[in-house]
């Protein structure tokens, strides 16, 4: 009996700094998703209460609140993607998503449009120096882009009236190879392949202007 006692004690004793090590890890991952430190302080910390819990069954009928089973840290790395030494392992099943967005735009005025276009390269090049025009809407719109944060919320200015929009997400085997695609190709790189597996499709319309809102609001209420 003295042996059980003293090896339930050295099984409580690996519980608690198997539970420290976890804590520390936890604390240095600060909030890090997949954190390879925090996985194997985990299964260790798994590993050791399911351990005192197993001794504790053998010596005195009794058991931990701990419901848990051992994890083979080999077969666990394995699964969850993560090498023998924490380096993320080769994904047997790999996943490629592809975002297709289009969004037109109505254009009120080309010329207000062509002046911001036009100041946007203009911020974008030493004060020296004298831009060379913009010409044409399409080569504004690039410019807005250019100058933007290359996303689409760089066209959220007042002289472009946004219409319906479409985000399309679908599931691909292989990324897009632009270096296959002529530079004036529109369809190519968009077009999606015969094994694409189309996830969702979200259509996007614009809200209506707000002061339209308040007139139809007030236009309701009349007696």
């Amino acid at each position: 009996m003295t042996d059980q006692h003293g090896e339930l004690d050295a099984a409580l004793e690996r519980v608690i700094d198997a539970a420290r090590r976890h804590l520390a890890a936890v604390r240095a991952a600060q909030g890090r998703i997949d954190d390879d430190d925090v996985w194997q302080a985990y299964v260790a910390l798994n590993n050791a209460s399911s351990s005192y819990d197993e001794l504790l069954l053998d010596a005195f009928g009794e058991v931990t609140p701990w419901d848990v089973e051992t994890i083979d840290p080999d077969e666990a790395d394995e699964r969850f993607g993560v090498g023998a030494e924490g380096v993320e392992a080769t994904d047997p099943h790999p996943r490629v998503i592809s975002v297709r967005q289009r969004r037109d735009y109505r254009v009120p005025s080309v010329e207000a449009l062509l002046r911001a276009a036009e100041a946007a390269r203009r911020e974008g090049i030493p004060a020296d120096d004298e831009p060379e025009p913009v010409e044409g809407v399409g080569e504004a719109v690039l410019e807005l882009l250019q100058s933007g944060d290359g996303s689409l919320s760089a066209l959220d200015v007042p002289e472009l009236e946004p219409l319906d929009g479409v985000v399309m997400v679908s599931e691909v085997t292989a990324p897009v190879d632009l270096e296959s695609f002529e530079e004036d190709d529109p369809v190519g790189p968009f077009q999606p392949a015969a094994d694409d597996r189309l996830v969702g499709r979200l259509d996007e319309h614009p809200f209506l202007d707000l002061d339209e809102d308040s007139e139809h609001d007030h236009a309701g209420h009349r007696h």
